[in-house]
């Protein structure tokens, strides 16, 4: 009797921790399973954009002029007026070579001037007198032509005597190097007090011109029509960017076509005028170059950031009424101004998504953040197309 009841109370205390058992294991498996939240996504609209139709080169920035200073005299350098770096105008003193041998020179060029000026007089005045005796009888002809000759030889001292002072002269404006150009001077290569000579052709200094700037890019062989015929409607400005294609450095003119196409590359080489007034544009510098051969208007445009490889091509992630997303395949053009041209697959309006895709499946409901609309490039194209 007693045993069947310890059977039972075991059997019932089990049962007890079986059903406690359930309950918990059912309270963990509701507390680990995952909660189905609503994404929180990006998205923006596509808008209709005026973008430019562009052909893209690799450029090179050029001074528009470059001048190594090097001295036309011998001497020793008295004084560098300079300091390295600077932005220099144009006749500006730079260095100055001792100037006192060149002085001298002129000094004893005026002397010579003056002296055969002086005889010249003299030889006039006797010339005169000689004609008047000649007329009356007293004096031969023979020293009437030597008294024209003297006048004759002394004429011709005075052009070389004025050709010798005029090189003095020359060569004491030499002793002082002035900038022939406006621009902004480098290093400085030849110290005061050293002695320089002409035939040395010792560099002393470089100024290279940066307002206007220049920049070399070359296209490929068969943007060269496109760009020829639009050239016809006036001049084609360029935009010179940093190496990401993306920050825009400067925009300037389409000032030479090259006339002959490089055999080994296909390219032809382009130069444009930059006027640089902010010197962001430096010599030597790598840009990417666009040339604008036209404007599109009305071309629907996205961020870069909503396009996504697929397995049939890219595609757009597109909001419905209901905050629901549909894979969306789009057909893309070239990129401008970092935004993605959609040829084909959206409408003006329609809101795709930015962020987040690789969560996102069809029909699945998200939770919409909407970025603000881009403001449209159409005026600010066409204002830099007209300048």
């Amino acid at each position: 009797m007693w045993r069947a009841l310890g059977i039972v109370a075991i059997l019932a205390t089990a049962g007890s921790g079986y059903v406690y058992w359930l309950h918990r294991t059912s309270q963990a498996a509701t507390l680990e399973a995952p909660q189905h939240l609503t994404p929180v996504v990006k998205t923006a609209r596509a808008a209709a954009q005026c973008l430019p139709v562009y052909v893209r080169g690799i450029g090179r920035v050029d001074p528009f002029n470059a001048v190594e200073l090097k001295t036309r005299v011998d001497g020793q350098i008295d004084h560098v007026l300079f300091t390295e770096g600077q932005q220099v105008e144009a006749g500006q003193a730079l260095v100055e070579i001792d100037p006192r041998p060149y002085q001298a020179a002129v000094a004893q060029a005026e002397g010579q001037l003056a002296r055969d000026q002086a005889q010249l007089l003299a030889a006039r005045a006797d010339l005169d007198r000689s004609s008047t005796l000649v007329q009356k009888g007293f004096a031969t002809h023979q020293s009437y032509d030597q008294q024209v000759s003297q006048v004759g030889q002394f004429t011709a001292a005075i052009k070389t005597d004025q050709a010798v002072l005029d090189n003095a002269r020359l060569n004491l404006g030499f002793a002082t190097i002035k900038a022939p150009i406006a621009g902004r001077i480098g290093k400085r290569l030849v110290d005061a007090g050293n002695v320089v000579h002409a035939a040395d052709n010792t560099i002393l200094a470089e100024i290279v011109q940066i307002h206007p700037v220049a920049v070399i890019l070359t296209v490929p062989q068969d943007a060269l029509p496109e760009i020829q015929a639009h050239l016809k409607d006036g001049p084609l400005k360029v935009e010179a960017r940093g190496a990401d294609d993306q920050k825009l450095i400067g925009v300037g003119d389409l000032a030479l076509i090259g006339n002959s196409i490089d055999r080994q590359t296909g390219t032809i080489e382009l130069k444009a005028v930059f006027d640089n007034a902010s010197e962001t544009l430096w010599p030597g510098q790598f840009v990417t170059a666009r040339v604008i051969t036209a404007m599109r208007n009305n071309a629907v445009a996205v961020p870069m950031a909503a396009v996504e490889p697929g397995p049939e091509g890219k595609f757009v992630y597109v909001v419905d009424s209901e905050s629901k997303v549909q894979p969306r395949p789009v057909r893309l053009g070239a990129p401008a101004h970092g935004l993605a041209v959609v040829e084909t697959g959206l409408q003006p309006g329609d809101a795709v998504v930015l962020d987040q895709q690789d969560q996102l499946k069809p029909g699945m409901s998200i939770k919409a953040e909407e970025q603000a609309a881009e403001p449209s490039l159409c005026d600010t194209a066409d204002a830099a197309r007209r300048s």
